[in-house]
């Protein structure tokens, strides 16, 4: 079990650091260090060109692939309070799924700043709206700008792309919770966990298979067996966790009596082009069709 600190033995080693650069309110946009707990924000950071004050982000944060050279505060609701303080940062951004709650309270009892943006990433329209909030805060707004247009370009090209498959089939996405260490479904969702892969799923011409919003632990073999899905997708770490091959994945409850299973249509996708809308969103919607629709 991890330890965790005492809000009195943080203060201690927060002050060792220097209290005064922490006084920094969470809207100042010339903050100098930031952790950042967030794929999708990581991701526009990057896109942005504003990665220069980004000093640590979360284990789910993998692209663009130069991000994996910044140092990691743990897995986003499994966080490290020492390994934040010690990248001693400004404020810490995040798009509120983090946890333990004891960190979160830990960090603000040391008056660092918590950051969390309002627009949410479950559709095209809100990513813009994410880019372009991201943009402001960190005074990029006209290359948010840029990055909305190239979106809306790759959009438009994506479902031109999508017009010519005639089928539609069921696809079931099973995804690894690192912090929970089980395997999940993930259900058709207009918001939160499910909502950008389910979006994502749509606009790649398939309809998800499994019809219970968000995300649920696949405890017995009946939510993949009744839902029987033509094609499953697997988020790289999951996939990776049960050994990097198709064996591994039919092992899990309900998957080996499948049409996905049968018919050999079981796929590794890495899980920034599924799971959230964010710059790419456009040509991950065509990497998508390619995988369902793959004969």
């Amino acid at each position: 079990m991890k330890r965790i600190l005492t809000a009195a033995s943080l203060f201690i080693a927060f002050t060792a650091f220097g209290c005064g650069r922490f006084s920094n309110p969470a809207t100042d946009a010339k903050a100098e260090r930031y952790v950042v707990i967030s794929p999708i924000y990581n991701e526009i950071i990057w896109a942005l060109g504003a990665q220069d004050k980004v000093v640590g982000i979360d284990l789910s944060s993998t692209y663009p692939p130069e991000i994996k050279n910044v140092q990691t505060v743990g897995y986003h609701r499994a966080l490290s309070a020492e390994g934040i303080l010690s990248l001693k940062p400004t404020a810490v951004i995040n798009d509120g799924n983090v946890g333990p709650p004891q960190v979160l309270e830990q960090i603000e009892q040391l008056n660092i700043p918590l950051k969390t943006f309002n627009a949410k990433n479950d559709s095209v329209d809100g990513t813009k709206a994410l880019i372009r909030e991201i943009g402001e805060y960190f005074n990029k707004k006209d290359k948010a700008e840029e990055l909305c247009k190239t979106l809306d370009a790759q959009v438009a090209s994506a479902a031109e792309d999508v017009k010519k498959y005639t089928d539609s089939p069921k696809v079931a996405i099973i995804h690894f919770g690192r912090a929970s260490n089980v395997y999940m479904v993930v259900g058709k969702g207009d918001g939160g966990d499910s909502g950008g892969a389910s979006k994502m799923i749509e606009l790649a011409g398939g309809q998800m298979a499994i019809d219970t919003g968000g995300m649920t632990r696949m405890a017995s073999p009946e939510i993949i067996a009744q839902a029987n899905p033509d094609i499953i997708l697997v988020t790289d770490y999951g996939y990776d966790h049960a050994g990097g091959s198709i064996d591994g994945i039919k092992a899990l409850p309900g998957v080996e009596t499948s049409n996905a299973a049968k018919n050999g249509k079981i796929y590794r996708i890495e899980e920034n082009q599924l799971m959230y809308f964010g710059p790419r969103a456009g040509d991950n919607i065509k990497k998508v069709a390619e995988i369902i629709h793959k004969k």
